[in-house]
């Protein structure tokens, strides 16, 4: 029996992918829904899998190739297939001998193999590891000063390849200060692929900059900035963190705190959480958060459907379970359709400050940053409190100023008192 490996269906929108790589060769062995080929889309990357048992006999479409929808892209036959015990038995032959008594008889090849005796043979420190144990030794020398063991293990000096100036060859500090003057050699990359490299973009990556390339020639982009105490939440994340993991099984975070921020002031100001149709505005009544993830295969925004109707705990597990599938690869269409309004945070990374771009349709998007210790003035007096920066970029067509800076100072304040998201206030 032979069975087509056809390209499945890729979503709304969606007519052809790339074919990425192949996981399996020709003549290789398959099983049922084992995935044999790796397809690129704009969007996400996905697996076909084998529709049944047998053996890759075609490829079709080779690495590289852009295929459509229904496409062939290759076939598997349960013909030619090898059962392993029919192989098995084939090497045991019979033979009869005398009194019809039947000799089984093993290849005098199989036998060989066991009869191979191996010594057991002492352990031997290679050249490798006892050239790392002189190091060590080196590094711990008591005839270093202690200055200069410091610096060797500090900046992890390989000691071996220096010539001491000292009495009997001894290292000196000042011999450590003259690698100073040594001059580098040239970066590893440049001498694997040359003075430059030209790589095509994954599909996922034009998409990426196409998109944001729109983003910036067709929407009034403006940002509007503001700063939290973030004081309340990390002392109610500290206090109920115990409880809340082993009630729920995850962590308490802080995305669900800027969710539910976030939802709430979506409701108090709706344009931001609508989009331009042409001469229409669409007004969304519903709350899908998409949230920035980044992958070693490019930026992903996956949506929370419906946040607004999500507790604390729900929204936890639900962007812990999405993050995992997008950094594994997983992600499928409708994971990352829907959005309404985007949360990115660049704040894990490091980021102090910075002005999001919208995801288009949508017309607002939120921008966490890092969380740093800076005085504030309290109550008349100078004290010391952890700051996040916030960044709001929206489509000033259809948000106006008063509306965007209202709506994140309504954050702001949702998050530097977080019992009024508990009391819908």
């Amino acid at each position: 029996m032979n069975e087509k490996i056809l390209v499945p269906v890729l979503g709304e929108s969606i007519t052809e992918a790339t074919v990425s790589k192949w996981l399996k060769n020709e003549g290789d062995t398959v099983e049922a829904d084992e995935p044999l080929v790796e397809l690129e889309t704009d969007k996400v990357n996905l697996e076909v899998p084998s529709p049944i048992s047998g053996t890759l006999t075609n490829i079709n479409s080779k690495d590289g190739s852009i295929v459509e929808v229904g496409a062939l892209l290759g076939s598997v036959s349960t013909d030619g297939k090898l059962d392993s015990k029919k192989e098995e038995i084939k090497k045991i032959e019979p033979k009869i001998e005398e009194n019809n008594v039947i000799k089984l008889e093993t290849p005098k090849e199989d036998l060989e193999i066991f009869d191979e005796k191996e010594e057991d043979q002492p352990l031997v420190l290679t050249n490798e590891i006892q050239e790392e144990k002189k190091i060590e030794d080196l590094k711990n020398d008591q005839t270093l000063s202690p200055a200069v063991r410091k610096i060797v293990n500090e900046k992890k000096i390989d000691v071996t390849s220096i010539k001491g100036s000292g009495k009997d060859g001894r290292i000196l500090k000042g011999d450590l200060i003259n690698l100073m003057g040594v001059n580098p050699p040239p970066s590893e990359r440049k001498i694997k692929y040359g003075q430059e490299e030209k790589i095509k973009m994954t599909r996922l990556r034009q998409t990426i900059a196409k998109r944001l390339k729109q983003a910036q020639e067709n929407a009034a982009l403006l940002t509007t900035f503001n700063e939290v105490d973030m004081t309340s939440v990390m002392e109610m994340r500290k206090e109920n963190q115990e409880d809340f993991q082993s009630r729920y099984g995850v962590k308490l975070g802080f995305m669900s705190f800027f969710v539910k921020a976030s939802v709430v002031a979506l409701k108090n100001f709706p344009a931001v959480n609508a989009e331009i149709d042409g001469h229409d505005i669409i007004y969304k009544n519903y709350y899908n958060i998409s949230f920035a993830v980044g992958t070693d295969k490019g930026l992903v925004v996956p949506v929370l459907k419906n946040a607004d109707e999500l507790s604390f705990a729900d929204i936890e597990k639900n962007i812990k379970e999405i993050s995992e599938k997008a950094k594994d690869g997983k992600l499928t269409i409708e994971d990352l359709q829907g959005g309404t309004f985007t949360i990115s945070n660049g704040g894990v990374y490091g980021s102090m400050l910075s002005t999001p771009i919208l995801n288009l349709p949508q017309s607002g998007v939120l921008g966490m940053h890092n969380i740093v210790d800076r005085p504030m003035v309290v109550d008349g007096e100078i004290k010391v409190r952890p700051i996040m920066y916030l960044a709001l970029s929206y489509d000033h067509r259809i948000i106006d100023g008063k509306e965007s800076v209202s709506f994140l100072k309504m954050i702001k304040e949702n998050l530097e008192d977080p019992r009024r998201l508990f009391l819908d206030i």
